[in-house]
């Protein structure tokens, strides 16, 4: 065997000469931000991606705050069972609709120039109500998943920035005994976000 032979054999990667294909650096997947060294650091959040978390979001908040003020309607003596008390049933009427009815009618008062019959004020406080919670879900998550990550604790910020606003929104309705629902509201919101944005691979590293 010549010299070059000898060279060559030995020259000859282990892996090679097993019979075992080298493997090839893994590629990060589509929207993966890189470091220096390569590494996948996190994926871009797209405005539409954090909207429809935020959406969902939103939606668990709001159930999880429902679930405390049916607690508390329970307490308190309240006789309904929860899906007649979530859609408004007993309320027949403008003089008796909680504070998201009159918001909402007002609204629709007065960008439609038409008068609401009394029979929609149940309606219209469900729509209100899940709507002010569903849009507050949004927004948090446009502002939350631009921040490296979502952390939950951010949750009772948010609740108590809703709670403070509600005092603009709705200056007679009383509302500060409802400091702890939306505190609730605020927190099931981040939380949901957080895993929502966990699963989705939109959070950063630490």
């Amino acid at each position: 065997m010549s010299a070059v032979t000898v060279g060559m054999e030995h020259s000859t990667p282990i892996r090679a000469r097993a019979g075992r294909p080298t493997a090839s650096p893994r590629r990060p997947g589509p929207g993966v931000r890189t470091d220096a060294r390569g590494g996948a650091r996190r994926l871009v959040v797209t405005p539409v991606g954090a909207v429809v978390r935020g959406f969902v979001a939103g939606v668990v908040g709001t159930a999880a705050m429902d679930v405390l003020l049916f607690a508390r309607y329970r307490r308190g003596g309240g006789e309904s069972e929860f899906a007649a008390w979530e859609f408004s049933s007993s309320v027949g009427g403008w003089d008796e609709a909680p504070a998201p009815a009159q918001v909402g009618r007002r609204v629709v008062e007065g960008l439609f120039g038409r008068e609401l019959p009394p029979e929609r004020a149940g309606l219209v406080n469900n729509v209100t109500h899940w709507g002010y919670g569903i849009l507050g879900g949004v927004q948090y998550g446009i502002v939350a998943e631009s921040l490296r990550t979502p952390r939950v604790r951010y949750g009772l910020a948010f609740g108590a920035s809703v709670w403070a606003a509600s005092y603009v929104v709705l200056p007679a309705a009383k509302l500060a005994k409802d400091l702890s629902a939306h505190l609730v509201y605020g927190v099931a919101t981040a939380t949901a976000l957080r895993l929502l944005s966990g699963s989705n691979g939109a959070r950063g590293h630490g």
